[in-house]
């Protein structure tokens, strides 16, 4: 499976200072805040161009598919074309929000066969931390010729999301009052996957919102119950947060399978259990 990769801002300031053959993708999102195209406009990283997760990096369908259903192949290769990517160029992702915009990106793009995605370490913060500019107003990029390819990575769907518990681990990364079931804030039912394991997104990264180590990540989902030979899989509210789980799987060594509908999917079924409390 191809390796997730980190890029910092500094390394990033260079390769567009060099001009190489490189996109770079601005992906905000927030679940309060969907669309994030006026925030790129008001400043992004220079040569950025604006994705949008839920019209660009997902699908629409019936809510029994989940709320961000995996987009038709031939849907992203036109977006992507239109952001720029030609074949063989790097392609680096950031966000302003968890990293969850740009674990999207990485996980769509790396599955469709871009074989160099990178993830901005750290988002736009980092980038503004390091005292580089923004740049404001829409970049216009030439029409790339990036030819994509479906399934390059793992995923499940709702059947093997509910018997993964039984042979390996499904992490469900949600906060721990949705996972117990307290609060649901969007979706119809309260709960999780009966066998899931409560696995937070916030344990992947560090106070600045940057991956932690290789080795952190791995003793991490260790001591959660990852060992050499488990199938692991990676479900959230609707295959977002998840594809930053499965990053930092990645960073660690462990390949993991994501469920794309997640729970806006598994919960518009009323004829799958669901499970409340702290326990899977």
């Amino acid at each position: 499976m191809t390796r997730a990769r980190l890029i910092s801002p500094a390394e990033l300031d260079d390769m567009i200072r060099d001009a190489a053959a490189l996109t770079v993708l601005d992906v905000r999102w927030r679940l309060d805040r969907p669309d994030g195209r006026d925030d790129y406009e008001a400043g992004h990283i220079p040569t950025a161009v604006y994705v949008s997760l839920d019209d660009e990096l997902a699908a629409h369908g019936a809510p029994e598919d989940g709320r961000h259903p995996l987009p038709e192949i031939a849907d992203l290769q036109t977006a992507a074309r239109r952001w720029g990517v030609d074949r063989g160029d790097t392609v680096v992702v950031y966000d302003d929000w968890q990293t969850f915009g740009a674990s999207r990106a990485w996980w769509v793009l790396t599955d469709a066969g871009v074989p160099d995605v990178r993830v901005l370490d750290g988002g736009l913060q980092a980038w503004r931390d390091a005292g580089l500019a923004l740049e404001s107003g829409t970049v216009h990029a030439a029409r790339g010729d990036v030819a994509l390819t479906p399934r390059h990575l793992t995923r499940l769907d709702i059947d093997e999301a509910a018997e993964l518990p039984t042979s390996g681990i499904l992490f469900d990364v949600r906060a721990p009052e949705r996972y117990r079931g307290d609060v649901e804030p969007i979706d119809p039912r309260a709960g999780h996957i009966p066998g899931a394991v409560n696995a937070p997104t916030g344990g992947n990264v560090d106070e600045h919102g940057r991956f932690r180590s290789p080795e952190e990540l791995r003793a991490r989902y260790e001591a959660l119950g990852v060992t050499g030979d488990t199938t692991v899989g990676v479900s959230c509210g609707s295959g977002v947060s998840a594809a930053q789980a499965a990053f930092a799987l990645s960073l660690a060594g462990i390949d993991a399978a994501l469920y794309g509908g997640s729970w806006s999917q598994w919960s518009n079924h009323p004829d799958r259990p669901v499970a409340t409390g702290d326990q899977p």
